[in-house]
């Protein structure tokens, strides 16, 4: 497994765990992109669109643009997957007490 993937799996998944702990399960790119910078990934906003769209076909999110601005809310099956109750062969599984 390269870095570039580990990396991108444990992207995915920093994503899922923002959307399932905010309120109203759901948040904006620019409050996505400021918690990945936070969890040490620092991307570009295009990179965390592509993250969001791949997300939402994977049916983990979905996502309605409000003024330009992309608003991801998560699924049950995204909730599932970033409390590694289920698991995604793309995402990364958080270990245990995580």
């Amino acid at each position: 497994m390269t870095l570039h993937t580990l990396l991108q799996q444990d992207r995915r998944l920093v994503m899922l765990r923002v959307l399932n702990e905010m309120p109203g399960y759901e948040a904006n790119d620019s409050i996505i992109d400021s918690a990945l910078d936070a969890y040490g990934h620092n991307v570009s906003r295009d990179l965390v669109r592509t993250e969001l769209s791949w997300l939402a076909e994977q049916q983990l999110v979905t996502l309605r643009d409000v003024a330009g601005t992309q608003v991801a809310r998560i699924t049950q099956r995204g909730i599932d997957i970033a409390l590694g109750q289920a698991k995604h062969p793309d995402i990364k599984r958080p270990r245990p007490g995580e």
